[in-house]
C-alpha cells in the first residue's frame, strides 16, 4: 500500500513539474511576442513622422 502512495505522490509531482515548465515557457513567449509587437508599432509611428502621407498633403 505505501509502494502504491509513494507512487501516485511521485507521478503528481512529477506531472506538476511538466505544467510549470510548459507555463514558464508560455510566459517567456509572451513576453517576446509583447515586445515585437510594441516594438513595431513604435518604428510604424517613427516612419509615419519621418515620412509624411502624400493623400494627406494633397487635401
Amino acid at each position: 500500500m505505501k509502494y502504491i502512495v509513494l507512487c501516485m505522490t511521485l507521478f503528481g509531482v512529477l506531472m506538476q513539474t511538466g505544467c510549470s515548465v510548459i507555463a514558464v515557457a508560455d510566459a517567456g513567449v509572451t513576453v517576446v511576442s509583447t515586445v515585437v509587437k510594441v516594438g513595431a508599432k513604435t518604428v510604424g509611428a517613427v516612419v509615419d513622422v519621418v515620412i509624411p502621407d502624400t493623400e494627406a498633403a494633397k487635401k
